[in-house]
């Protein structure tokens, strides 16, 4: 699948580091380094637009690493970027660490995932098939 690009940064395009990795990191675009305190949030900006067809959305996911080692995540995880939204794509960060943590130019802040989706129609109804777990809540199929 091809994907419009407008690259307004000095970065590379975000790319698959290996050959099954299904995200793409995303890189700070900024004039100036960024400090968020402890639980402060911010949107960071990427310098990238895009373009994508119908039935596909860009998923923006917390980089696994950032997120266990200094405790910073995407807020709105997974963020949803829709196919007829034209604007720069900007990363809402928080730090959930009792650390500051600095963002600088270029640094990875979160991956991209490229996935198909649908849309549905509503069939209202009066009752639902049963299935095996029926009305069964959070943790209702166990621990095990």
């Amino acid at each position: 699948m091809n994907i419009r690009i407008i690259n307004q940064s000095d970065h590379p395009l975000p790319h698959y580091e290996t050959s099954a990795s299904a995200g793409m990191d995303l890189r700070a675009n900024l004039d100036a380094p960024v400090t968020l305190a402890p639980m402060e949030r911010t949107l960071i900006k990427t310098g990238l637009f895009i373009e994508l067809p119908l039935g596909v959305e860009a998923q923006v996911r917390p980089r696994s690493g950032l997120a266990l080692k200094k405790g910073i995540t995407v807020l709105n995880a997974p963020g949803t970027i829709d196919a007829d939204y034209r604007g720069e794509i900007g990363i809402i960060l928080i730090n959930l660490s009792q650390e500051n943590f600095t963002i600088d130019h270029g640094t990875r802040i979160a991956q991209l995932v490229i996935a198909k989706h649908e849309q549905i129609s509503w069939e209202l109804t009066e009752s639902l098939s049963v299935s095996e777990r029926g009305s069964g809540g959070f943790g209702s199929t166990g621990l095990k």
